[in-house]
């Protein structure tokens, strides 16, 4: 599978809220109650939304097609909130973090990790961090064989469900 990563634009916005609407469905949809769902779909993946992350200065979108132009994944850094957990002079968030299910397994979410790494070490981070369902055993296998270690944990909430995300991190001078 041949991927080109870039850096996403203003006019991505439209196709970005509807795959970051689906893949997040598709990988939570049976774990929530679809009006807690619906609803933190649409404060999270709208158009003006991922518009707005875009145009966002502190906030780095990269999304991963394949040779058709196809997109099958993203990831988005961004310089935000940090949890007390997360130690570092200069922590930076993996906020959004998805690959597409027939991409899995094709090295693509290495490659995605990568270019959020560099993203870090180009804004001056020195750890990386972000937040994982706890329930999500999968992703958080990824994210440890990436060098991160559990760290503390954070409330996330999709719609009116309080949910537990573990905080992972990893500082730069260990990647």
């Amino acid at each position: 599978m041949t991927i080109a990563i870039r850096r996403a634009s203003a006019a991505d916005a439209a196709r970005l809220a509807a795959f970051a609407e689906r893949t997040f469905v598709e990988t939570f949809g049976n774990a929530n109650r679809p009006d807690d769902l619906r609803e933190h779909v649409e404060a999270s993946f709208g158009a003006a939304k991922q518009g707005a992350e875009i145009a966002d200065a502190d906030t780095a979108t990269w999304l991963a097609e394949d040779a058709q132009g196809v997109l099958v994944g993203y990831v988005q850094v961004r310089r935000k909130r940090i949890p007390d957990c997360v130690d570092g002079e200069r922590p930076i968030e993996v906020h959004r973090f998805y690959v597409d299910r027939p991409a899995h397994g094709t090295g693509l979410a290495r490659e995605l990790m990568a270019t959020a790494f560099a993203q870090v070490r180009e804004w001056g981070g020195d750890v990386v961090w972000l937040g994982v369902w706890e329930e999500n055993a999968r992703a958080i296998a990824f994210y440890r064989k990436c060098g991160f270690v559990d760290v503390g944990s954070i409330d996330f909430f999709v719609g009116s469900d309080r949910q537990t995300d573990r905080v992972l991190a990893v500082p730069l001078a260990e990647r």
